[in-house]
């Protein structure tokens, strides 16, 4: 029998294989059981999901299960952005928050997402003992559950419409003001930002163009990740309309960005995150720091040192940043991922919010993102990022990092980050990681140089290590 495995953002599994309905009424019971323990019961649970097969069925067996160990369950009444989740948390003050959803995953896989009282992803200590205490059940649990009409009933399930105070909470984060009039194409990559960002874009007097608007399980074949190859509609309408001056899209959940440049050209992640720190600090005058995973780029460094800030770096995983957030440590966290979120602003990735802002600081600065970053350049200096997935041929990695090379590409190691990964930063201040995948023979690589030359020659490095040549 395969146990449950929580990796960096919830439980995720292929449907009908490890997902399956028994599984998520165990899983469902254990969060359930661990609210008892800490006499949290009667806070009541936010329960959402995305546009994933089988989504809305899966919620109301979680609602059930909580209504049977009288725990009020919030059950939105659509699929549902995971930081609107978030936000309804903090909101209503929940104990917490269920969200099926598998995020930028294929469209065969599912998930179920537990976020904490404190609105961010729970950390692993909790998300530890919420899969111990399921993977004990397995074969052996008799189930509680109620009826979504007795639940009703008796007040312990409740359907919500979280959509109208996340609007209006967003409404005082980015200036919408200075929107109107702009062209922007938007896609959702059929998922749950339809009515969230497109809604507050139209109502600042923008012009919309939409893209994969309608909910499709399947998202079109493709992963509903905001990445270059799978939001080329979009990247090829903004090239060919020269009045359309940004493309934004979110992935399935709408907790990742992507930015298409005016004239069609996609920004990597990396150099938002960066571009945002500067302009929030310039515009809003906020103090604080600045956090990001030890898989992105440090151009952020750079950008903090201009402004005399301190950067945090963190395991991968946005729980950890999250919880810097809660304690409003950060001006912005971010990931190269393609999860960000401010000050002030839930402790969760938000795609939606991310797009706003880009919106807000293209419209303010008068200049396409292209022109900002090669401003920023000639400020702090360039710097190239980049992230391969490549597949191990073979067992030996473990070992070959066991010994650490001295140097790499011909400059030295000055210094290894093992927090996650091996990450070998190097004397003129490139770098390397290598994360292998935890589910699948893949090892991740990113590189970080100063010119096109320096990258590539990382990246060829980095294989030959990888795969032992």
């Amino acid at each position: 029998m395969t146990k449950i495995k929580f990796g960096t953002s919830g439980w995720r599994a292929i449907l009908a294989d490890e997902f399956t309905f028994e599984n998520v009424r165990i899983v469902t019971q254990a969060i359930c059981d661990l609210l008892r323990e800490k006499g949290e019961t009667g806070k009541g649970v936010v329960v959402g999901y995305d546009t994933r097969f089988m989504g809305r069925r899966f919620a109301l067996e979680a609602a059930e299960i909580l209504a049977a160990n009288g725990i009020k369950a919030f059950l939105c009444k659509r699929d549902v952005p995971t930081p609107v989740i978030a936000f309804e948390i903090l909101r209503r003050k929940a104990a917490g928050g269920i969200n099926f959803t598998a995020s930028h995953n294929p469209p065969e896989y599912n998930g179920l997402k537990f976020s904490s009282s404190w609105g961010g992803p729970a950390l692993p200590e909790t998300t530890g003992e919420i899969e111990r205490r399921a993977n004990e059940m397995m074969g052996e649990m008799t189930y509680r559950e109620v009826s979504l009409k007795k639940g009703m009933d008796e007040k312990l399930i409740e359907i919500i419409d979280p959509i109208e105070p996340y609007l209006e909470d967003l409404k005082k984060k980015v200036d919408l003001s200075v929107l109107k009039g702009m062209n922007v194409g938007v896609d959702h990559l059929y998922g749950t930002s339809r009515g969230y960002l497109d809604t507050l874009l139209e109502d600042a007097g923008c012009d919309i163009i939409r893209f994969h608007e309608h909910p499709d399980p399947v998202f079109g074949g493709r992963p509903p990740e905001p990445a270059e190859e799978n939001i080329r509609d979009l990247i090829e309408k903004v090239k060919g309309d020269s009045t359309i001056s940004l493309g934004l899209a979110t992935d399935g959940d709408a907790d990742r960005f992507g930015i298409v440049d005016k004239g069609g050209r996609y920004i990597e992640p990396n150099y938002i995150i960066a571009l945002l720190l500067d302009y929030l600090i310039r515009t809003r005058g906020w103090k604080g720091g600045v956090a990001r995973s030890v898989a992105t780029t440090h151009l952020i460094d750079r950008v903090a040192k201009k402004h005399g800030v301190e950067v945090y770096e963190t395991p991968v995983g946005f729980k950890y940043i999250g919880e810097l957030i809660s304690e409003d440590k950060l001006v912005i966290g971010g990931e190269e991922s393609a999860g960000l979120t401010i000050k002030g602003h839930v402790p969760e990735k938000d795609g939606i919010l991310a797009c706003l802002l880009v919106a807000e600081m293209v419209a303010r600065e008068g200049k396409s993102v292209t022109e900002m970053l090669d401003n920023l350049y000639s400020e702090v200096g360039t710097v190239l990022t980049r992230r391969v997935n490549i597949h191990l041929q073979g067992s030996g990695l473990k070992d070959r990092l066991k010994t650490l090379p001295s140097s790499f590409a011909g400059l030295n190691v000055d210094k290894v980050v093992t927090i996650d990964g091996t990450k070998l930063v190097l004397s003129d201040g490139s770098w390397v990681l290598i994360r292998p995948s935890g589910t699948e023979p893949v090892v991740r690589f990113y590189a970080e140089a100063f010119s096109q030359e320096g990258l590539d020659r990382l990246t060829e490095s980095g294989k030959a290590l990888i795969s032992g040549q």
